[in-house]
């Protein structure tokens, strides 16, 4: 039940965004045969690859023949390349969720120990230290952080790759870039609710019980913590999928949100719909298993 409620609201999402991209896309100025051919081509010329790439049927015709389409797992081919979407989307998809999944894991190895060593040292300095950093860190936004992180560990101290993919250490910088963000963001959280729950009479009894305190806070203080925490990390997952467009661009990452630039620099209506509705269906998806995981992080949690 809880399933069929969650996928039918998926669905619904889903639809929407398909509508809202499509009629967004087609409001943005510019014209892909004027891309695609010049201001040089004759008006002959213009109609008739008008009419090959079906523009010049109604807008409702044309998104009745793409959710057609889309029903049998057709994106449609390229405007420009000519060649199947899907297989595009096969070669750039990896890459976005190998950067995604290595930010967030530097995300959460930074972002949840520092919140809970600033909740064991609540007013104190230390605690002060901590939040200055996170809120620092949270101010700094992808277009400015990465190129700082690319001028100094790259240019100046010649450590890491400029950009591109060409070398296995060519994915920190990109990765860092968007880490460093998320990390304040869950350092923040976990210090919020780990002070939450550190004065709840079940921690006083473990501690009571003569447990100690690395004991109490791992097993006892930071699993009643995690619920808020699993909210954020899914919903950073999901952003962080959607959002890699600033930093693939940065560092010449050829992952989904670059394509999606790329599409919507030359027009090409049919790749940027398809990279639109991978991003949503990845955020959606992320956001069914992080409902799932409050059922494993907390029994009292009722999938209804």
């Amino acid at each position: 039940m809880f399933l069929l409620k969650k996928l039918s609201n998926f669905a619904i999402v889903i639809f929407g965004v398909l509508i809202l991209t499509f009629l967004l896309i087609h409001l943005v100025p510019g014209d892909p045969v004027e891309v695609m051919l010049g201001e040089s081509a004759s008006t002959a010329d213009r109609a008739q690859l008008r009419t090959d790439l079906g523009l010049d049927q109604p807008l409702i015709q044309q998104f009745g023949s793409y959710l057609a389409k889309l029903s049998h797992g057709d994106l449609g081919n390229s405007i420009h390349t000519k060649t199947p979407i899907i297989e595009t989307i096969k070669a750039r998809y990896p890459a976005t969720v190998k950067l995604a999944l290595l930010a967030l894991l530097i995300g959460i190895c930074i972002g949840v120990p520092m919140g809970i060593y600033a909740a064991l040292k609540a007013n104190h300095w230390q605690d002060i230290v901590v939040t200055l950093v996170s809120v620092r860190l949270s101010a700094m936004p992808a277009f400015w952080l990465g190129p700082m992180l690319m001028l100094i560990f790259a240019v100046w101290l010649g450590w890491l790759p400029v950009s591109g993919m060409d070398s296995k250490a060519s994915i920190i910088l990109p990765a860092l870039t968007l880490g460093f963000g998320l990390s304040a963001i869950l350092t923040r959280m976990t210090r919020t609710s780990l002070l939450e729950v550190l004065n709840d009479d079940y921690i006083r009894t473990a501690r009571a019980k003569g447990l100690t305190e690395r004991a109490v806070i791992l097993r006892h203080a930071l699993r009643a913590a995690l619920l808020p925490i699993i909210t954020i990390v899914g919903l950073q997952m999901g952003s962080l999928l959607a959002g890699t467009v600033i930093t693939e661009t940065i560092f010449s990452w050829d992952g989904i949100g670059r394509l999606l630039v790329e599409s919507i620099e030359k027009r090409d209506y049919p790749v940027t719909q398809a990279c639109v509705l991978i991003v949503a269906l990845s955020y959606v998806l992320v956001n069914l298993i992080t409902d799932l995981l409050y059922r494993f992080a907390d029994p009292r949690v009722k999938l209804a």
